[in-house]
């Protein structure tokens, strides 16, 4: 008898999606917040095209993400240890930001798992945790209790607008 993985359903694929759409307004708001604060440091020195690229990198290295495209790659690269300094002051700079990072990077790890997808979550979770970021004390979330979370922060934000209610 074969050994057959299943894909993923429509219905499975429309709820994963959603929540990446979830982590990924966790994301942005890490990043604008990553921005403003970068911003204060670098701009005048290094300018504006740094600070992005600086925040983005960030991001993408608590996410474990790698950007394969330029100039994001050699970025990353150059600036290695930079990216891992800023990583090593979240905790403390973004305490407010420790339980929506927490839950996204549990979700980030679920919906790899769930797609079959060659994943390097687990690394990143360790590393998270070791950095003071994943909050191990947490329950992991119900999906819907995680889409709750992202929608009052997007709101908050100005990401995602509020729905009328019927």
């Amino acid at each position: 008898m074969e050994n057959i993985q299943e894909s993923p359903t429509s219905t499975q694929k429309g709820y994963i999606s959603h929540l990446r759409d979830g982590i990924d307004i966790v994301r942005m708001v890490l990043f604008l917040k990553l921005k403003k604060r970068l911003k204060e440091r670098f701009q005048a020195k290094k300018g504006k095209e740094f600070v992005m690229l600086l925040s983005g990198a960030v991001v993408n290295e608590l996410f474990g993400l790698k950007n394969p495209k330029e100039p994001f790659a050699t970025f990353s690269k150059e600036n290695k240890k930079l990216i891992q300094d800023e990583l090593s002051k979240i905790p403390k700079v973004f305490p407010e930001l420790l339980i929506p990072i927490t839950d996204s990077l549990r979700m980030h790890f679920f919906c790899n798992y769930a797609e079959g997808m060659p994943d390097l979550s687990a690394t990143t979770l360790e590393r998270a945790r070791n950095l003071g970021i994943l909050l191990e004390d947490r329950p992991t979330p119900l999906p819907k209790n995680f889409m709750e979370l992202v929608y009052k922060i997007g709101e908050s934000y100005d990401l995602i607008t509020s729905q009328e209610k019927s």
